[in-house]
């Protein structure tokens, strides 16, 4: 979730953000970009689809550089968040990346082992992003190399039952478990509810914490708090009846009480892209 760089904290959630304020010596705890406070562990093989995006380069060997997430949803196409990609958590340009790269089908990242390592080919961020409030967050990766078949996963439509209120969804990814920067190596998920628009327009109404637009979000966490992404979750699936619902994309803290996390709404990105029904 993009929980604020400061998120404070509102805005992106990716590990370089918190890396930011460990390193400047901040006691203000990181925004929540990973997914997953109050999770549990599982194997990447139970969500092939899930990826690790990773720059060795900017994020040092350490969790094999990784800094988001991301999702297959073709064996060529991977789904991020737009911030995920922007000069503020890559510190520098794009284009000056060198070896941006997905990590597919490795729960553990300290594992060289396990999975692959596979370039990407061409990035295209929505220029319609609003990185104030944080609108339209999400961008697309062409991979290099095609990953393997059964490692992607379908796009829930609109009108999709799995978009219910209610409902019970799981978020994937590497990101903090605690809001005070414990990074897991291990692939971690939570499961959390599909809540309704009212409560992140309640949270979120405008201003510097960022908006919440019913139209190309989703609300989801738990209202009194507790299961949540966190820093370093961005750009990673948010899945439900077995379709991807949303991407992690931004909120304030980790697991607060009044502040869901917020996601990008898939429907809305398919739509805005004009891909076809999958």
């Amino acid at each position: 979730m993009r929980r604020r760089l400061v998120r404070a904290l509102a805005r992106p959630l990716v590990l370089a953000a918190a890396v930011s304020a460990l390193s400047a010596g901040s006691t203000v705890p990181v925004a929540a970009d990973s997914v997953v406070i109050g999770g549990f562990p599982v194997e990447a093989s139970a969500s092939p689809w899930t990826v690790a995006l990773s720059s060795r380069d900017r994020f040092g060997g350490t969790r094999a550089g990784q800094f988001c997430g991301g999702v297959a949803v073709g064996r060529r196409t991977v789904l991020t968040a737009a911030h995920c990609l922007s000069e503020e958590v890559l510190g520098g340009p794009l284009e000056h990346v060198r070896d941006l790269k997905v990590i597919a089908g490795r729960t553990n990242l300290l594992s060289d082992s396990d999975g692959q390592e596979v370039a990407v080919r061409d990035t295209w961020v929505n220029p319609a992003y609003d990185s104030v409030s944080n609108v339209g967050d999400f961008a697309v990766l062409t991979l290099a190399e095609a990953l393997p078949v059964g490692s992607v996963i379908g796009m829930a439509p609109d009108g999709d039952s799995a978009y219910a209120v209610g409902g019970v969804a799981t978020v994937y990814g590497w990101g903090d478990t605690s809001g005070a920067g414990d990074y897991p190596n291990s692939l971690q998920a939570a499961r959390v509810r599909v809540l309704p628009d009212a409560l992140c327009e309640d949270a979120y109404p405008g201003g510097a914490d960022g908006t919440y637009d019913a139209g190309s979000m989703l609300c989801a966490g738990e209202a009194e708090g507790g299961r949540d992404a966190c820093q370093g979750d961005s750009g990673g699936p948010l899945v439900a009846r077995g379709r991807l619902i949303g991407l992690v994309s931004w909120g304030i803290g980790c697991g607060r009480a009044g502040h869901p996390g917020v996601y990008v709404r898939v429907s809305d990105l398919v739509r805005t892209l004009g891909w076809a029904r999958v």
